[in-house]
């Protein structure tokens, strides 16, 4: 789309969604009617444009400035000064951490600088709903070449020669997979785009489908032709209706345009795309899984051998590849392999897409090139602590992951050097952790979640990871011992060796993390019934120094266990039987004198 002096690109992410998008596009609808300006200003809702911790956001243009944060009164400001009278609202612009204002997103700001768009490439920049968008930036333009100047084989050994690995968590060559269900017997075969994206935090798939539907439809169609297949199914969450809606109307107008269904722009190939939705389940993001729920059986993974390339979807040669996998292959055939080989590592080429969370100020959807260290990603473009308290690990990879210490930070961000610290890329989920996170309670946490995801089929998860959690529950309760510890290492180690399918074998992984970094902070548990980060509820007491109290009772009127006790203008004390540690009175105190204390420590 040919930007104009009247274009405003609001950012309709899902996190922008849920800070209040709607309403500051209704002020600024509201603002610019009441000023006769329809006609002369244009509002685009697009794709996530990925800074979540500033949203709401929206660009103008043609100058490009950057506001963030934005309220309906912010709009209705920004209508009457920057629209109507040409003034910058300079309250509202992108602030340095020095707070020098900074206005050009792309060039200036330290979270944007450093990224390379591959996947993401539209996201913030086109109207999603809008098909001559996608088609202005070069969209379809790599699956006309593929039809009409590429042969099967061709597309195919273009991606192998660029190096692509799966973006979903395994890193497989996609070329290889591509050629695996190409060579397989059979004249009926299918093409899946796996969008069942359930880590924790992790968006980076949701983004993608819902900023930049066609950019799929482009890559599986391409994939369709590369394989031999005239079907495709994108199995995607029913958690993800933006993602739904918007791919439904992109799916309607690839077929006005045709860019699907028959004889593709007079190529002779055919192809069409259905969405399956799923009900959520984990389990189903592992490829056999959805496989059994797209036919409509019970989401459980079969055993491997046969693969999907040989007997996947209705016993047919099938290829699966993730979102941002897919979102990669329009621009490699547009390109060349070696374009995409110009960032990235020779073992792990291209960029990778990570939503960053957790303690770091900068909080997002990021696209880097491979081999960026991890201390870049977390200081230069997460912007490090947002509260100057020590950063401590970062956990990648979400459920199936690992905890990686500080110390390790300078480790290059690829699919070996995180493997070997005994983390994996995964699908892009990233979690900062900082001193006031307890390393075991994070292992309980990621492993509570695979124990109710589990399907159950195969004993190793099913049993062995619940029995895991229970120790787990037990440590942090303050009744493990020294041999639970042992006991969760071995037992660990067993079900990743013994489980069907990559979520079981997987699943230990952010217990043995910790384990392997943390291991005094399990001891600590059991010998000394202590939490060092003062997190596990039972290990740890609230308390008041009586020379900070001023009596001012604002703890007491927030407990809602009663349990604190004083007279007005004299300091309180905590029942330490009745408390229940739910930290109503630290969060309300304004004076600094309650603080936790683990006993054991302190």
């Amino acid at each position: 789309m040919p930007l104009t002096t009247n274009t405003i690109l609001i950012c309709a992410g899902g996190a922008c969604i849920s800070s209040g998008e709607e309403s500051v596009k209704n002020a600024l609808e509201r603002k610019i009617k009441e000023y006769n300006l329809q006609e002369a200003i244009k509002i685009v809702e697009t794709g996530c444009m990925g800074a979540c911790s500033i949203g709401p956001l929206m660009v103008i243009y043609p100058e490009g400035v950057y506001y963030q944060k934005l309220t309906p009164k912010a709009a209705e400001k920004i209508v009457e000064e920057h629209l109507l009278k040409g003034r910058i609202v300079e309250e509202y612009l992108y602030k340095g951490d020095k707070g020098k204002i900074v206005p050009q997103p792309q060039e200036e700001i330290p979270f944007f600088s450093r990224q390379v768009k591959i996947a993401t490439r539209n996201l913030g920049i086109i109207d999603p709903l809008n098909i001559e968008e996608y088609i202005a930036r070069d969209g379809y333009f790599a699956l006309y070449k593929a039809l009409k100047e590429m042969k099967p084989e061709e597309v195919i050994n273009t991606i192998k020669e660029s190096g692509l690995r799966g973006r979903g968590g395994a890193g497989f060559p996609t070329g290889l997979k591509w050629e695996f269900a190409r060579k397989a017997p059979g004249d009926e075969k299918y093409m899946i785009c796996n969008a069942d994206e359930g880590d924790p935090g992790a968006f980076m798939d949701r983004s993608i489908l819902e900023g930049d539907p066609h950019t799929i439809i482009e890559a599986m169609t391409i994939a369709g032709y590369a394989i031999g297949a005239n079907k495709g199914y994108v199995y995607v969450r029913a958690e993800y209706p933006i993602a739904i809606e918007r791919l439904s109307e992109a799916l309607k107008q690839a077929h006005e345009y045709g860019f699907l269904g028959e004889n593709i722009l007079d190529s002779g190939f055919s192809f069409d795309i259905e969405i399956r939705i799923g009900a959520g389940a984990f389990v189903c993001g592992e490829e056999t899984a959805l496989i059994n729920s797209i036919e409509g059986k019970r989401g459980q993974p079969r055993v491997k051998p046969p693969y999907p390339a040989q007997k996947g979807l209705w016993g047919k040669p099938t290829n699966i590849n993730n979102v941002e996998t897919l979102a990669c292959v329009p621009p490699i055939i547009k390109n060349g392999p070696q374009w995409f080989r110009q960032w990235g590592t020779e073992k792990s080429p291209g960029t990778k897409v990570f939503a960053l969370a957790g303690k770091v100020k900068n909080t997002g959807l990021v696209e880097v090139p491979m081999g960026i260290t991890l201390r870049e990603l977390i200081y230069e473009i997460g912007g490090g602590s947002p509260t100057g308290k020590k950063i401590k690990a970062v956990q990648t990879g979400g459920p199936s992951g690992g905890v990686i210490p500080e110390e390790y930070f300078d480790t290059p961000v690829d699919f070996e050097s995180l493997t070997q610290l005994g983390a994996i890329i995964g699908s892009g989920g990233m979690i900062v952790l900082d001193e006031d996170d307890c390393m075991v309670d994070v292992a309980k946490f990621f492993l509570e979640f695979t124990v109710d995801e589990s399907c159950g089929k195969c004993t190793p998860c099913r049993e062995g990871t619940k029995i895991m959690y229970e120790i787990l529950n037990k440590i942090t309760n303050g009744e493990g011992t020294e041999d639970d510890i042992e006991t969760l290492e071995k037992l660990g180690n067993i079900i990743k060796d013994s489980s069907l399918c990559g979520l079981g074998q997987t699943a230990p992984n952010p217990v043995l993390s910790t384990l392997r970094y943390y291991k005094d902070e399990y001891i600590a548990h059991v010998r000394d019934k202590a939490c060092p980060a003062k997190k596990c509820r039972n290990l740890i007491s609230y308390v008041i120094d009586t020379s900070k109290c001023v009596g001012c009772t604002a703890c007491a009127r927030v407990c809602p266990a009663s349990c604190i006790d004083g007279e007005i203008k004299k300091p309180h004390e905590i029942d330490q039987e009745a408390c229940i540690k739910c930290g109503s009175c630290i969060e309300v105190c304004r004076f600094g004198a309650i603080s936790k204390v683990s006993p054991a420590l302190d």
